[in-house]
């Protein structure tokens, strides 16, 4: 009997701050866990167990020192929470530097995508997030022209929405990594987007 190879699991790493929004991420972690060919792991600065906004301790598979090689990761998703705006973000941006620019997708949601446009990612990227106003008080932010009202965009490989757009990130962060059919995901979104009762 001839024998199978296991299937090699491809990483999505959630990148977690402390007082994470659980909720933002949390359509899409979970459906990317049920797939035989993704696995999701927990990342940050350090080994730290990592509290969201909701009370849930998050244990740390890596730190950002420990991972460097990047051909098993399919995403990393940046979920928002307070974290963003009250932590140093300098090694964090180092990282999703390395990432952008090994062309591995970027998914960032609520006060994550202000991460990303405070170090510059989005200057020539079309992005949303929730206001312009708030991308316009980071100083080293310069993309007003690409900045679009919407419940999420995705550009270059990099997928941003505003903090009610739970359902849409996911809807996104599926096709990028090809989950699914379109006709499944567009049943997925159209179930938790409406209801089941309508």
């Amino acid at each position: 009997m001839e024998e199978t190879t296991p299937l090699q699991q491809k990483e999505v790493l959630l990148l977690l701050t402390n007082q994470w929004a659980d909720w933002e991420a949390a359509y899409a972690i979970a459906s990317i866990n049920l797939m035989d060919q993704y696995v999701v792991k927990t990342i940050a600065v350090d080994h730290e167990p990592k509290v969201s906004m909701g009370g849930l301790k998050a244990t740390i598979d890596y730190t950002l020192n420990d991972y460097h090689d990047l051909n098993n990761l399919a995403m990393i998703i940046l979920p928002g929470g307070l974290g963003w705006n009250e932590e140093s973000t300098d090694d964090i941006a180092t990282f999703v530097k390395m990432v952008i620019d090994a062309n591995i997708p970027v998914a960032a949601i609520c006060s994550a995508t202000l991460f990303l446009g405070r170090y510059g990612f989005l200057d020539e990227v079309k992005h949303t997030g929730d206001e312009l106003e708030l991308f316009q008080k980071e100083p080293l932010y310069h993309g007003e022209n690409v900045y679009i009202s919407a419940q999420v965009v995705t550009d270059q490989n990099i997928i941003t929405a505003n903090e009610t757009a739970a359902v849409e990130f996911a809807d996104t962060i599926f096709r990028v990594l090809k989950m699914y059919t379109d006709e499944q995901i567009d049943g997925w979104f159209h179930y938790f987007k409406h209801g089941m009762v309508q």
